[in-house]
């Protein structure tokens, strides 16, 4: 069996090309377990999974949850709300108590960046980041970069714009990272408040006008204003950006071409997205839901090493 070239999944800009391609062959077959009436395998029948989130998340909790039982692995799940957390314990503390319970894997998301790389160097469990603050969300890049090469064939010079709050976003990072390595060129659009001061020195477009990066496209990753993020103002209201950078249908329809949408989800329907546009055919953002869990299923997978093997 091939192997990842890390036992850990901390981040996109860890990983080689081959480490994401070999990440995708194996979604694919997860993909046909998954849309066949028994859906689950016992590939990792005799894993202890731990999910460990420090950060509120609905669609990246239960899509590994699902991942994990549809690979037969025994879950656990942890929340920082409803722990000792709560009565001052720290991070690695917390971490090793679950791990003295037997567990092989340990799923983390935690508001601080670093975090999971910093467990890594502690515990000898297989460490996967579920997000780290506004640094990486590695397997949301994945199963995003997965599902443009779904629907266009191949990714090697798709043009790709992430659209919305790049300051503030994981999804950002670990995209550029992703598409990058697998040969797709990338813009980010946005505010000028919204965009990093070093995000020219990774190598991307930089655009101001949302038509602009509408028309240069192939396929626009919309992303949601982290309002929960900003500590300070970065526009003058939400009316505002939606006005200059929300997407309709009549901005669509007036582009002499047809472009991918997706969303990493939640999508704030009426302010970067409106719902004609997200329940529109030229929208993906079911499909990422669909292909989060043969991703996550296929990085578990390779990161346990296959003990039924």
């Amino acid at each position: 069996m091939q192997s990842l070239s890390s036992k850990n999944l901390l981040g996109i800009k860890e990983l080689h090309r081959k480490d994401l391609e070999l990440i995708f062959e194996t979604a694919d077959s997860f993909k046909e377990v998954i849309n066949r009436p028994i859906k689950k395998v016992p590939s990792l029948r005799d894993i202890t999974i731990a999910n460990v989130f420090f950060e509120n998340s609905t669609r990246t909790r239960l899509s590994f949850e699902l991942a994990e039982k549809r690979l037969s692995a025994d879950v656990i799940n942890f929340s920082s709300s409803s722990s000792s957390v709560k009565k001052g314990e720290t991070l690695l503390d917390t971490v090793n108590n679950i791990l003295a319970m037997k567990v092989d894997m340990v799923v983390i998301r935690h508001p601080s960046p670093g975090a999971p790389h910093f467990l890594a160097k502690h515990v000898n469990a297989n460490i996967v980041n579920a997000g780290d603050g506004t640094h990486e969300h590695p397997t949301q890049a994945l199963l995003d970069s997965y599902s443009i090469r779904e629907k266009h064939g191949a990714l090697e010079g798709i043009k790709v714009a992430i659209i919305g709050d790049i300051l503030h976003s994981r999804v950002a990072l670990s995209n550029i990272f992703a598409l990058q390595k697998l040969g797709s060129q990338v813009m980010v659009c946005g505010p000028n408040t919204l965009l990093p001061k070093y995000i020219r020195e990774l190598g991307v477009q930089v655009e101001l006008d949302i038509r602009k990066a509408l028309e240069w496209c192939d396929v626009a990753n919309v992303l949601r204003i982290q309002l929960e993020r900003q500590k300070i103002k970065y526009f003058p209201s939400i009316r505002e950006y939606t006005l200059y950078y929300g997407i309709n249908k009549k901005l669509l329809d007036s582009l002499n071409k047809e472009i991918t949408i997706m969303h990493p989800g939640p999508i704030n329907r009426g302010v970067e997205l409106s719902s004609d546009v997200a329940d529109s055919e030229h929208a993906i953002i079911m499909d990422q839901v669909e292909n989060g869990v043969a991703i996550r299923m296929a990085v578990l997978y390779l990161l346990a090493g296959d003990p039924q093997a």
